[in-house]
């Protein structure tokens, strides 16, 4: 079976909160599919850990820091990139944050401040450089992870999952946008996976037997899984697909 429209060979992938779970996942399937991969995040140390099993791939990786809601760190990790790679062809928006849990109307403008600069400003703004820089070589694709709960808000996470259902939104509004310069904009919405950021779900046997209660696949998603989707969307296997948002959440929505 010939399966050449899912290699990503001469691409170079940029992946945001690269160092660890569904951020590093995504990494080690794009580098596994043929491109060189940069990884960002806020950690040093973690993101080397990372390049170094890029390159023992046999491809070529770079760790960069920078922080999701500082635009100067955005400019110069493009900047960088286009140093060293000359290119980016390939754009996952992963980085986020959701410092605080509760009501809406108890929430203090500076979380307000956090969560939107890193959840959304973040990026937009590195979608916006990175698609220049596409579209000076002809064309490219940006994913952008939101959350189930950006299309059905969870309790106590109100402007978390505003923030995720305007990152939806941003996918479908910059696909409209950008379809013409042949650069495809989607988005996934994964449910619970099994990261660190999740232990305390998981890790709970009572917890997690009453979550699995609404979850028709009865399991709970790895982050290979994630990393797999987002390599149909960046590959030529969706090629004619843009501007939608993949619902991944074993079945919990219907």
């Amino acid at each position: 079976m010939n399966t050449s429209y899912l290699s990503l060979e001469g691409k170079v992938a940029l992946v945001t909160g690269g160092s660890r779970g569904i951020g590093k996942a995504i990494a080690l399937t794009l580098a596994d599919a043929g491109a060189d991969v940069v990884v960002s995040s806020r950690k040093l140390e973690d993101l080397k850990l990372v390049a170094n099993e890029i390159r023992g791939m046999g491809r070529r990786a770079l760790a960069v820091t920078a922080h999701g809601r500082e635009s100067e760190d955005i400019r110069n990790l493009v900047e960088t990139i286009k140093n060293e790679f000359g290119r980016i062809d390939i754009l996952v928006n992963n980085a986020a944050t959701n410092p605080a849990m509760g009501p809406i109307v108890d929430m203090e403008e500076r979380m307000y401040d956090q969560i939107m600069d890193t959840n959304l400003k973040g990026y937009t703004l590195l979608s916006q450089l990175a698609a220049k820089c596409m579209i000076s070589h002809s064309g490219g694709a940006i994913v952008n992870i939101a959350s189930i709960l950006g299309v059905t808000p969870g309790y106590g996470l109100g402007l978390y999952s505003i923030s995720k259902a305007a990152i939806i939104m941003l996918t479908k509004s910059m696909a409209k946008e950008l379809g013409e310069h042949n650069i495809r904009v989607n988005g996934i919405a994964p449910g619970y996976v099994q990261t660190t950021f999740s232990k305390a779900l998981w890790s709970n046997e009572a917890m997690m037997k009453e979550k699995l209660k609404d979850i028709p696949l009865k399991r709970i998603a790895q982050p290979e899984e994630v990393g797999r989707t987002v390599l149909y969307l960046v590959s030529e296997a969706s090629a004619y697909v843009t501007g939608q948002t993949i619902i991944m959440d074993g079945g919990a929505s219907i």
